[in-house]
């Protein structure tokens, strides 16, 4: 195979599973933060020391994000998000799972699966970098290894923006995030699923296209409020970052 071609998948993206998972308000902001952020070109992907975690020392040789390791990791960042649960601290999904959905697993011509570019990112970037912390636990009816249990740090979050202080604000405040949401607030204003679709179309329709989610979302009364200015205004921000996460042109 040419080397050019050597990836598979080289734009994948976070599709998440048709069973929809209840998130908390949380959870969909910083979501919404991590879409509208280049979370792989991050001042902090150049500026943490990398950290073995098995011996706690310095790597000093260590591989930084390639254009396919940062495609990888903008989805499978967004991917943590949805699957973490904020009381346990835990991503409540598999290394596989999250390979699955974001697009990261290969299959070789006699069908076996393999989920190394998402278990490379993790062991050898996100991890070192102090982003996650992974634990396995050994089986009690198995001599092998369970998978990883991958917990976020808050440096996780610093990624897109969301500082430790802010989190602990969020966590010592529980009600104010698992509230019942207003009416306006029951469904997303534009789903993943439909973010993949958008990115896909050319500028005249995926603006058409935001504009009909948009009054979708919107009362009536609000559309009044926010007027043709407002309107035209929220449509360009939301395309310019469609825009920056899918590196449309």
């Amino acid at each position: 195979m040419p080397r050019k071609n050597y990836i598979y998948n080289p734009k994948p993206i976070f599709n998440p599973p048709q069973n929809k998972r209840k998130i908390s308000k949380f959870i969909f902001y910083a979501m919404k933060k991590a879409s509208e952020i280049d979370v792989a070109r991050s001042n902090l992907n150049y500026t943490l020391l990398p950290i073995d975690p098995k011996t706690g020392n310095v790597l000093p040789r260590f591989r930084r994000l390639n254009e396919h390791r940062a495609c990888a990791m903008r989805a499978i960042v967004l991917a943590m998000l949805y699957y973490f649960n904020i009381n346990s601290n835990l991503v409540e999904a598999s290394i596989e799972k999250l390979a699955d959905e974001c697009g990261l697993s290969t299959f070789s011509d006699s069908g076996n699966k393999s989920i190394t570019r998402a278990s490379r990112l993790i062991n050898e970037f996100l991890e070192p970098m102090g982003f996650i912390k992974c634990k396995r636990e050994k089986s009690i009816s198995m001599s092998n290894y369970i998978p990883k249990r991958i917990s976020l740090t808050p440096m996780f979050f610093m990624l897109f923006d969301i500082s430790e202080s802010k989190i602990k604000n969020y966590l010592s405040s529980p009600t104010k995030f698992f509230q019942k949401p207003k009416i306006q607030e029951k469904k997303m204003f534009i789903s993943f699923s439909d973010m993949e679709i958008i990115s896909q179309l050319d500028e005249k329709s995926a603006r058409k296209k935001i504009l009909n989610a948009l009054i979708n979302y919107y009362s009536a009364s609000q559309l009044t409020k926010i007027g043709p200015k407002g309107l035209k205004k929220k449509i360009d921000i939301e395309y310019n970052n469609l825009c920056k996460l899918y590196k449309k042109k």
